[in-house]
């Protein structure tokens, strides 16, 4: 199944974009073959620097 995660909150002031990444986690974690698409734009661009590498 293909997702696609379009986040713009800031990552401070709110936990909208963090929940959006750990979605994206248990999604990729449950299913092997997902294809997910995360789109940041805006503030959401600061979450990338707390991203595991």
């Amino acid at each position: 199944m293909n997702h696609l995660l379009i986040l713009n909150d800031p990552p401070c002031g709110t936990e909208r974009s963090f929940n959006g990444l750990r979605m994206t986690h248990a999604l990729a974690k449950n299913d092997a073959q997902a294809k997910i698409t995360v789109f940041l734009m805006a503030d959401a661009v600061l979450c990338a620097s707390d991203l595991p590498h």
